[in-house]
């Protein structure tokens, strides 16, 4: 046994993707020192790997200006819940995993108890609310970001950031086996395939599958025998199911990481909410479509913080819009199911999307490694002491 044996690594992730993330820290973290052990928050997966989770991942996946406000009381007393915990067990190191609404005030709350801190997914302020960079000064003793251009912008405010690559590298999304999902769910090679993704979260999927569910209605009259999959979180897969009890057709829901890959694979098209999913479709090189819709207050307000040209990740990174994004108001039955029929039937517009997304997985990659094993060395540094 080594010097570090019985070694506390304290995590919290807020969200289902950062449940995925935490898990996979777990795994290549207990690799590089199985003594580790693990307190904290976080999900299925995270407890999958050895975590018992302080209270459900659940109580916190909440998405939305106004949609949070009901909630703030319980909130805060799972963040009380939480820095006690941490005052209590004393951890080696708190780590801390996107959902900067949450885990922000987490680490300002531990600030002064000597313990080291580091924050992975850097908080996206170079979208909205820039301002707020102010308040990071303090905040953690590493910041790890997993998009390429983050350390530069973190860099023009005083702020020491490192790129780690993307994990959805290596998530598996372009690995996925097309002919044996079709002959799992006997759809014939010729039947075309909507993958639809509303989201990950309670607050927002119900926001997206009424209108989802009207564009297949349109669908079913102009590309009749479409097939729609809906690969979801287990947290909020029985919500999508009653979301989707009324459809015309009945979806296939998936849940299964490994069955959502080979529906990628075939997939001839995608409508998707903004965010990871986007990245991930890419990589499968599904042709796509961005659709959302919040709170019309929520995105009132979102409209006059936001500071980037676009809201989809794949854009972003491209720098331009390689694909549609239909939000708010153009969140329409009749705009999305015009533009599946595009994504189904122009093959020149579907080729420059999967070029473009070549370019984006490249610019994803860690600078060294892995994304996990890049992310882990960082941790394993601060954990020793270590400053490189």
């Amino acid at each position: 046994m080594n010097a570090a044996a019985g070694r506390t690594v304290w995590l919290l992730a807020g969200e289902a993707s950062g449940d995925v993330l935490g898990a996979r820290l777990m795994a290549v973290l207990r690799r590089r020192d199985p003594t580790l052990r693990f307190a904290g928050v976080g999900g299925a997966r995270m407890e999958e790997a050895g975590l018992r989770s302080l209270f459900p991942l659940r109580d916190l996946a909440v998405m939305g200006l106004v949609e949070v406000l009901p909630r703030i009381r319980h909130l805060s007393r799972r963040l009380d819940q939480a820095v006690a915990h941490i005052r209590d067990t004393r951890p080696d190191l708190v780590v801390t995993i996107d959902s900067p609404g949450f885990t922000l005030r987490l680490l300002r709350r531990i600030e002064g108890e000597g313990i080291p801190r580091v924050h992975y997914v850097a908080p996206q302020v170079w979208a909205w609310r820039e301002h707020r960079v102010r308040e990071f000064p303090g905040l953690w003793d590493r910041l790890l970001c997993l998009l390429p251009f983050e350390p530069a912008f973190f860099g023009r405010h005083g702020l020491e950031a490192r790129f780690v690559g993307h994990p959805v590298l290596q998530a598996g999304a372009g690995r996925g086996d097309g002919a044996a999902f079709r002959a799992r769910h006997g759809i014939a090679p010729g039947t075309p395939i909507l993958i639809l993704m509303p989201g990950s979260r309670r607050s927002e999927a119900p926001r997206l599958l009424p209108v989802l569910g009207r564009t297949l209605r349109i669908l079913a009259a102009t590309c009749p025998g479409i097939v729609p999959v809906v690969p979801v979180s287990a947290v909020v897969a029985e919500t999508v199911r009653r979301g989707v009890a009324d459809w015309p057709m009945k979806p296939i829901i998936v849940t299964d990481l490994d069955e959502k890959h080979d529906a990628f694979a075939a997939a001839g098209a995608a409508l998707t909410k903004s965010g990871t999913s986007t990245l991930e479709l890419a990589l499968a090189g599904v042709p796509m479509a961005v659709t959302y819709r919040v709170n019309p207050l929520t995105a009132a307000m979102a409209r006059r913080l936001i500071r980037v040209p676009y809201v989809a990740m794949v854009n972003l990174l491209a720098g331009h819009r390689l694909v549609p994004e239909l939000l708010q108001d153009r969140c329409r039955p009749d705009l999305l199911a015009a533009t599946v029929l595009r994504l189904l039937t122009d093959e020149r517009s579907a080729a420059l999307q999967r070029a473009g997304f070549r370019a984006v997985a490249a610019a994803l990659a860690a600078p060294q490694g892995d994304p996990d094993d890049a992310a882990a060395a960082e941790l394993m540094a601060v954990l020793d002491g270590g400053k490189r």
